[in-house]
């Protein structure tokens, strides 16, 4: 990784990673400086004593120094951060 101009990069940058850290695959990288990472999970129902498969899509901003090394298809790793914008709420820390 080089070093970015990018202030909401959680490396270089200002922005400080608090909260939940996940992982998932990316699924679209169109929107500029954002990835759109999918995690897919278990979820426990006591009713059936059963799990089921749940998906979700996260938003998270992409640093201009990782732009590079992340495409589609990539597993990454994201942490929750304070709020970039309306919908962005994490920042890919590493891809692994």
């Amino acid at each position: 990784m080089e070093k970015c101009g990018d202030k909401n990069c959680p490396t270089h940058g200002t922005l400080r990673v608090r909260g939940s850290i996940l992982e998932g695959k990316v699924v679209s990288k169109k929107a500029k400086n954002t990835v759109t990472v999918e995690r897919n999970y278990l979820n426990y129902v006591p009713k059936y004593e059963r799990y089921e498969r749940r998906t979700n899509k996260i938003h998270a901003h992409l640093p201009v120094c990782m732009h590079d090394d992340i495409n589609v298809g990539d597993t990454v790793i994201i942490g929750e951060c304070r709020r970039i914008s309306r919908n962005k709420t994490f920042v890919v820390v590493k891809k692994k």
